[in-house]
């Protein structure tokens, strides 16, 4: 009989990941659940707390972290971090499962220093980032978050009716898509449905028969900036992607481009961003993720009128939920079978 602490948040809800578990694994294994109070309270990002180096965002100490996974065998999370440390406190513990795209509240190395196996759910929000994306782009290449805004203030804008003013359809215009894994690549098959023409850069992925025979393009960094009409971010924050899209970038984008980046904001440099806007350069943003996060409510972006923004929700749907329950309890279904890891890491 394994032991099996799972660590939810008003997300990613313990007890679904408890059910999940028990509808593949029987109900033969101690379970026990906690919940944290994430997102209504902020998580941590980079490396701000003694102890927790090697984490990029988690949410929780350390203390309530190892009070509550205790002896168990399975430790199931969603944010609550996991450094070397703690592993060293934590003799049971085998396996980890994070129900993330990946597993960047543990300390990896570390882990396999100690022999304890991490798998993670990639693609978990795949389709919630990319539907999300689609609305993203729609809402300023229509003018939706202008003709908003302006009705609320009780300005009627019929001059946005004007062929000077009025908005671009998708099937005439050129979308670059930056990184091209579970995401980007959705994002390309919706970005199709509207006949868009698609540029793809990712020096780490080839095009496949299909996006071929669609069109699609593979092109450098330099090739997508200078012709996309809309620019869209997927990349994952490595050392070669932080800062990847700063002021040089911005100048490279046609003039009136749109910029939208759902993704990660240390791949942006948005003091750059604000001037490409602000300087009329760039024609709107789009922005789901920032440089610090929660944002600053004096922050310079939040004040210009070209830029729409919402609070890194892009990957929050019902279905990210369920499904990334699904992935971590067949993970632990498999551990417990003495079968291979679908997602090692």
């Amino acid at each position: 009989m394994a032991e099996i602490a799972i660590i939810g948040d008003l997300f990613m809800l313990p007890e679904v990941f408890a059910q999940k578990i028990e509808t593949v694994c029987g109900n033969d294994h101690t379970i026990r659940t906690m919940q944290q109070p994430w997102p209504d309270v902020p998580m941590e990002h980079g490396y701000a707390v003694a102890g927790m180096d090697g984490l990029k965002e988690y949410f929780g100490t350390a203390e309530e972290v190892l009070d509550f996974v205790g002896g168990a065998d399975i430790f199931v999370t969603h944010l609550a971090p996991l450094s070397r440390a703690m592993m060293e406190q934590l003799p049971n513990l085998k396996l980890v499962a994070v129900s993330r795209g990946g597993p960047v509240s543990i300390d990896m190395q570390a882990s396999r220093e100690n022999n304890i196996l991490v798998v993670n759910t990639p693609g978990r929000n795949a389709t919630a980032v990319a539907e999300f994306t689609i609305g993203a782009i729609l809402a300023e290449t229509r003018l939706i978050r202008e003709g908003h805004e302006s009705l609320r203030a009780g300005d009627w804008r019929g001059d946005l009716y004007r062929a000077d003013r009025t908005g671009r359809e998708l099937n005439e215009m050129t979308v670059g898509v930056i990184g091209y894994g579970n995401i980007g690549t959705k994002v390309v098959r919706l970005l199709r449905a509207f006949g868009t023409k698609v540029l793809v850069c990712d020096p780490y992925v080839q095009l496949s028969e299909q996006d071929r025979r669609d069109g699609v393009e593979h092109t450098s960094l330099e090739e997508l900036l200078a012709n996309s009409d809309v620019i869209t971010m997927h990349p994952r924050v490595t050392s070669e992607t932080q800062g990847m899209i700063g002021k040089d970038q911005f100048a490279a984008m046609k003039r009136g481009a749109i910029f939208v980046n759902t993704a990660r904001g240390p791949l942006v440099d948005y003091d750059a961003l604000y001037d490409a806007l602000h300087s009329g350069h760039l024609g709107g943003a789009m922005l789901e993720t920032f440089a610090v996060e929660p944002a600053p409510p004096d922050w310079p972006l939040l004040k210009l009128p070209n830029v729409t923004l919402t609070p890194h929700i892009a990957g929050a749907s019902v279905r990210t939920v369920t499904f990334a329950a699904e992935q971590a309890a067949e993970e632990v279904r498999r551990f417990l079978a003495g079968e291979p890891p679908i997602n090692p890491n």
